[in-house]
């Protein structure tokens, strides 16, 4: 009797804590395979997606995620429209100026893209043409760098890959994941394009943003981080959706 009575409470126990574990809600612009996307049934899924869920788990929070698109998904951070922003979310110094950043959970390079017939082994050898990025990101802004090379923005990176797929841009900048689902992952994408170069603009590093200020959501986060690094999960989580 008493082990049952015991058994009971511990269920118990453990069903409360569920019950009251802090719920966070974590943006995503699901569009950017394989980090963050949406499946074909309509489902948030990606990288990113699975390592928030481990954390959470190991932070002791619930994590329910919620699809924005990128050019507003900082200004509702900081409306406080959610949580958080697990969005391969490179952290730099403007950023982290306006936001507050859990520690560096993934790293990350950016490469061009470009036509499997294309001469161009650098960026700086599109100078006359034009190269594409998702407007607001680090490759969009490494192309805006580059003297003589016209930059096109997209709101979504598929869009860009869509016409650098067709010829109506010559290269697209982008996260060397992504550029590897694109060039090297995508059937119909991988028999035109492929990955000319890392660009040298130093590594990367991605972290989950938070509003301002905002500790109590940042410390579970980063505990929740901790854990899945410490235990190894985000390398199979690596190996799951990169395949390394």
């Amino acid at each position: 009797m008493r082990k049952t009575i015991a058994f009971v409470f511990a269920a118990l126990f453990m069903f409360s804590q569920a019950a009251w574990a802090r719920t966070i809600v974590i943006a995503q612009d699901a569009t950017w395979p394989p980090m963050e996307f949406v499946s074909e049934n309509k489902e948030i899924i990606g990288f990113s997606t699975d390592f928030m869920k481990a954390a959470a788990k190991e932070g002791g929070f619930q994590a329910e995620f919620k699809n924005v698109a990128w050019d507003g998904i900082f200004a509702g951070l900081d409306a406080g429209k959610y949580d958080a922003v697990c969005s391969s979310v490179t952290i730099t110094d403007e950023r982290k100026a306006t936001m507050d950043f859990s520690t560096p959970y993934f790293k990350v390079r950016q490469a061009l893209v470009v036509p499997k017939d294309s001469p161009a082994t650098r960026i700086e050898d599109l100078k006359g043409k034009t190269a594409g990025g998702q407007i607001g990101t680090t490759g969009y802004f490494a192309i805006k760098k580059v003297d003589g090379v016209n930059s096109k923005s997209y709101d979504e990176i598929g869009l860009a890959m869509e016409d650098l797929f067709n010829g109506r841009i010559d290269g697209v900048v982008c996260d060397d994941p992504v550029a590897a689902q694109y060039a090297l992952q995508k059937p119909e994408y991988a028999a035109k394009l492929k990955i000319a170069a890392v660009l040298d603009t130093g590594d990367e590093y991605y972290g989950v943003a938070v509003k301002k200020g905002n500790k109590e959501v940042l410390d579970l986060i980063n505990k929740g981080i901790e854990g899945v690094i410490t235990k190894g999960l985000d390398k199979e989580l690596r190996k799951k959706w990169m395949g390394q």
